[in-house]
């Protein structure tokens, strides 16, 4: 009875530490000593029973017999003669089944660890799709954690969660940021690795898109699509722009982000140890987006140089010019990051000529880049390959120093040609080519 008390007590440790169901635990557990006893009761696959019963503290396994006849010898562990039986089962007879004990410890040490091995890979199994039913649904979303164990070496952070321990790396915490055992955080689930072995929750504090999970907390407005957050770019633990839109023409985006007396923007502040946030409203009209996500410094001018390379040239006064760069460039970066343009920031006026950025000339053309010779006849070349050949005839290269010597000596030795190009344009382009042809022939 101790021996079976013993393992009830294990068994109910093993529940709690797996966060198993003891009734699933105790089907693993049965399937495991199944098998082991199989392997050591080879004949008796079929016969061998199992039974676990925790209210009872019950822990027995058996293999079922059928009584035979005194006079006939038993073949295998599957009979018993009538005499034998009765000992065990007064009640015993010849075609009847009894009970034969097995007993546990003398399954041999293969089997006893053959069944381990097959606990600890259910517990696997379990533990694996107990992981994926909690967090897959939580994927790439916020959720609040605490710190239990900080390793001071490699500064690795466990964290508690529900009964899970994650694992916050360094490289995921906030530069700067000191977590104490017992303080609950917010992290954001980057993804789950290795679904279908192992499952690994990646976790991190540093994300972008752990500011938006925490506006949408602190941000009702946010939450329920009335306020839309367009883009994020962010520098942990530094600073962090935002840039928000209102689907409501009553509400404003930024002051909803805000709050009352700073209220929501103190809120998501302190989750992120002090991070300077700066909220941008969000603008269909590229130029005026630009210029906003470059606060705080004023800007005079936005012009696009290319809306397919999303390159700019951003004009600002000479006293602003070091606030729009930002420290290490940091302003000037999250900008790009926010908006997706490179952008060249440019003072009003030069420090060495004092003149004025061409910019902000009224008289200003954004300059075209040519299309090079190749990528044009690319284009032409599919809208209509059947005009391959007479293109390529058209296609002037630009002339070597060999070609324009060349190209003046013929000049001098063919009058016919000078006179060719001095005729007027739209002759020269309706002549056949034939006819340039045969006449060049005779």
């Amino acid at each position: 009875m101790n021996r079976n008390t013993d393992f009830f007590k294990a068994l109910e440790s093993l529940g709690e530490e797996n966060s198993v169901e003891t009734e699933l635990l105790i089907e693993k557990i049965k399937s495991a000593m199944l098998k082991a006893a199989r392997k050591a009761y080879p004949h008796s696959e079929e016969n061998i029973r199992v039974e676990i019963d925790p209210a009872a503290k019950k822990f027995e396994m058996y293999i079922v017999q059928e009584v035979i006849e005194d006079d006939l010898i038993a073949i295998d562990e599957n009979e018993i003669n009538l005499s034998a039986a009765r000992a065990i089962d007064p009640a015993a007879y010849v075609g009847g089944t009894i009970l034969k004990e097995i007993d546990i410890s003398k399954l041999g040490r293969m089997a006893a660890l053959s069944a381990k091995q097959s606990i600890k890979g259910d517990l696997r199994e379990i533990n694996r799709e107990q992981m994926l039913s909690r967090f897959e649904s939580k994927e790439h979303e916020c959720i609040t954690v605490k710190v239990s164990q900080i390793e001071p070496g490699r500064g690795t952070v466990t964290v508690d969660y529900q009964g899970t321990e994650l694992y916050l790396f360094r490289n995921e915490q906030i530069p700067g940021e000191t977590l104490e055992e017992g303080k609950s955080v917010k992290v954001y689930i980057t993804g789950i690795v290795g679904k279908t072995k192992k499952p690994i929750v990646k976790i991190s504090r540093t994300h972008k898109d752990l500011v938006k999970r925490i506006f949408e907390l602190e941000v009702p407005e946010i939450y329920d699509g009335t306020v839309e957050v367009k883009s994020i770019s962010r520098e942990a633990g530094s600073r962090t722009k935002i840039a928000v839109w209102s689907n409501d023409p009553n509400v404003d985006a930024v002051g909803a982000c805000i709050g009352a007396k700073r209220s929501r923007i103190t809120a998501v502040v302190n989750e992120l140890n002090g991070e300077k946030i700066d909220i941008i409203p969000w603008s269909e009209v590229i130029e005026e987006f630009i210029a906003r996500a470059l606060a705080p410094a004023e800007v005079l001018k936005t012009v696009v140089i290319s809306p397919e390379e999303k390159t700019c040239t951003v004009i600002v006064p000479n006293n602003q010019l070091s606030l729009a760069i930002g420290n290490k460039g940091q302003n000037a970066k999250l900008a790009a990051k926010l908006t997706g343009f490179k952008i060249d920031i440019k003072p009003q006026f030069d420090t060495i000529t004092n003149q004025e950025a061409e910019e902000l000339s009224p008289d200003y053309v954004v300059p075209v880049k040519e299309e090079p010779v190749n990528e044009a006849l690319d284009e032409y070349f599919e809208m209509d390959p059947g005009a391959a050949e007479e293109a390529a005839e058209t296609v002037v290269e630009e002339p070597t120093e060999t070609a324009e010597k060349e190209l003046a000596e013929t000049e001098d030795a063919s009058p016919e040609i000078a006179v060719a190009e001095e005729t007027e344009p739209d002759e020269a382009e309706t002549a056949p080519f034939d006819e340039a042809d045969e006449n060049g022939g005779e």
